[in-house]
């Protein structure tokens, strides 16, 4: 994911990019459609996706919502109560945090195009699961997973056993000994 972004930004800024963004700016003109780039889009997907009125304006929840989805990260050390934090260890955590990529894509889709009924409700299905992701379904997960069984050093974790097969029998490996072919 890292590489991908960064090949996007570094290699093609303007890709993802909407025409809108290079029109010269007019203080007597509004653009008939607004669009953030495209690292926003999830985000804007999220703000979107409030439609109603129900105490408080749709937009201010909208607002409220967007800044509570990043807001929530923060939270992310004590909403997993895992007492393995590698998802290498994980598989149910793994699944899920599938889902949470494909997820953020969505949200990114609905985010970058136009607001239709369809790609509103898509929003709005992708918002519910982003918040359900993290404030349900991760501190439900942490607690009745039970995490495969931990390697003994991060040497086997790294190497997989592999120095421990080219010290000769009886000997341990040494300290940073890697084993050649």
């Amino acid at each position: 994911m890292l590489t991908a972004y960064a090949i996007v930004t570094y290699f093609a800024p303007n890709y993802l990019g909407h025409p809108d963004n290079y029109i010269q700016a007019n203080p007597l003109a509004t653009p008939a459609h607004i669009v953030p780039e495209w690292y926003f889009w999830p985000f804007y997907a999220i703000l979107k996706s409030f439609t109603v009125d129900f105490i408080l304006e749709a937009k201010l929840w909208g607002v409220l919502a967007m800044f509570g989805s990043i807001l929530l990260l923060f939270f992310l050390p004590w909403l997993d109560k895992s007492p393995v934090r590698s998802g290498s260890y994980r598989p149910l955590f793994r699944v899920f945090f599938v889902l949470l990529i494909l997820d953020v894509i969505i949200l990114g889709w609905a985010g970058g195009f136009s607001p239709t009924p369809v790609r509103v409700a898509v929003g709005q299905l992708a918002t519910a699961y982003y918040f359900l992701h993290f404030l349900v379904i991760l501190p439900l997960v942490s607690s009745f997973e039970t995490p495969l069984p931990l390697p003994k050093s991060i040497t086997d974790s790294v190497l997989h056993g592999e120095a421990a097969e080219a010290a000769p029998a009886g000997q341990k490996p040494r300290r940073g000994a890697v084993a050649t072919a």
